[in-house]
């Protein structure tokens, strides 16, 4: 499972056998989440710190994260994305 992003404990995955419309994994300590296109929690939970930190990457990297999803599913590696700072 790629690890695509990192910022403050919080880990962003995206897995290559995932289903379904573009989404990533943010994992805060025993926590996990999914969040579809960087806003909706579709599985899972965060804290509210961490789930509003993780909002507001997946909507600053819109982008990046449809290109990672692309890639996840022709099974190429993926790029890393800068985190927020």
């Amino acid at each position: 499972m790629p690890r695509i992003a990192e910022f403050y404990g919080i880990a962003i995955y995206m897995y290559y056998r995932d289903h379904g419309a573009p989404h990533f994994h943010a994992v805060y300590g025993e926590y996990e989440a999914v969040l579809i296109r960087g806003l909706r929690v579709i599985e899972g939970r965060l804290p509210q710190r961490a789930l509003a930190l993780a909002r507001a990457w997946g909507k600053l990297h819109v982008e990046d994260l449809e290109r990672d999803w692309e890639l996840a599913r022709e099974h190429r590696p993926l790029r890393r994305i800068a985190p927020l700072v």
